[in-house]
C-alpha cells in the first residue's frame, strides 16, 4: 500500500466504511478497501477546513469600528481580486467575486500545505488541478449561456457563416485546450518546486533548502493568481455579447 500521511490515517481510521459503502453504493470499488481515501483527498478536505475556519472567523469578528487583522486580510484580499476582476470583466463583474476568492483561496492554500513538514500539496497530484479546471470550464460556460441564451453559440462560429462549420470545430478544441493548459500550468509548477525543495533538503538540510522555500511561496502565490485571472478572462469573454 502507498505510504499514507497521518491526516489520511486519521480519515481513513473514521470515516473508511461511510467511504466504502458510498463508493459501493455508486458501483465503484476501492483499490485500497482499508485506505479508501487518498493524500490528495485528504490534503483536500484539510485545505476546506482551513477555509471554513477561516470564514467562520472573519464572520465572528466583523466590526465597522475597530476591524481586527483577519477582517482586514479578507477585506484586502476580497478588494483585490474585486479590482482584478472588475478591469477584467467590466459591468457585472460582482457576482463572480465570490467564486474568484473561493478560487484563489483553495489554489493558494493548497500550494503553501506542502511546505509544512508532514503535509503534501494537493495540487501536486494532477487530478485536483484538473477538477479546478474543469469546475471552471463548466462554470464560465453556464454564465455564458445564462447571459447570452442561445445566442452563446455565435461565439463558436465567428464572422462568416460559410467558415461557420470550421471555425466550431477550431472553437471546441480551443475551449478544451482551456483545461488542459490550465491543468498542466497548475500541477507541473507545484510538482516540481515539491520535487525540488525535497531534493536539497535531502541533500544539505541547512541553509541552502530556505532558498527554494521563499521560490517555492513565491510560486504559490503566482500560480493562484495566474489560474485565478484565467478564469476572470474566460468569463468576461463568455458573458461578453455579440455586437
Amino acid at each position: 500500500m502507498p505510504h499514507q500521511l497521518d491526516f489520511t490515517r486519521f480519515l481513513n481510521l473514521h470515516f473508511a466504511a461511510l467511504v466504502n459503502q458510498l463508493l459501493h453504493y455508486v458501483g465503484i470499488t476501492p483499490a485500497y478497501p482499508t485506505a479508501p481515501i487518498s493524500n490528495s483527498l485528504a490534503m483536500e478536505v484539510l485545505v476546506v477546513a482551513f477555509m471554513l475556519a477561516f470564514f467562520v472567523a472573519v464572520r465572528l469578528s466583523l466590526s465597522v469600528e475597530k476591524p481586527g487583522a483577519i477582517q482586514q486580510t479578507a477585506e484586502m484580499v476580497t478588494e483585490f481580486i474585486d479590482g482584478q476582476s472588475e478591469s477584467v470583466i467590466g459591468h457585472g463583474h460582482a457576482r463572480f467575486v465570490p467564486y474568484l476568492v473561493a478560487l484563489f483561496l483553495f489554489i493558494l492554500l493548497s500550494n503553501l500545505l506542502g511546505l509544512i513538514p508532514g503535509f503534501e500539496s494537493p495540487t501536486g497530484y494532477v487530478v485536483v488541478p484538473l477538477g479546478l479546471a474543469l469546475v471552471t470550464f463548466f462554470y464560465y460556460h453556464f454564465h455564458g449561456i445564462r447571459e447570452n441564451k442561445a445566442g452563446y453559440i455565435k461565439q463558436f462560429l465567428g464572422p462568416l457563416w460559410w467558415l461557420a462549420p470550421l471555425m466550431f470545430v477550431i472553437e471546441i478544441i480551443s475551449h478544451l485546450a482551456r483545461v488542459l493548459s490550465l491543468t498542466v500550468r497548475l500541477y507541473a509548477n507545484i510538482y516540481a518546486g515539491d520535487m525540488v525543495t525535497l531534493a536539497f533538503f535531502s541533500l544539505v538540510p541547512i541553509g541552502i533548502p530556505l532558498i527554494f522555500l521563499g521560490l517555492h511561496v513565491g510560486v504559490s502565490i503566482l500560480q493562484a493568481y495566474v489560474f485565478m485571472l484565467l478564469a476572470a478572462i474566460y468569463l468576461s469573454l463568455a458573458v461578453a455579447h455579440e455586437h
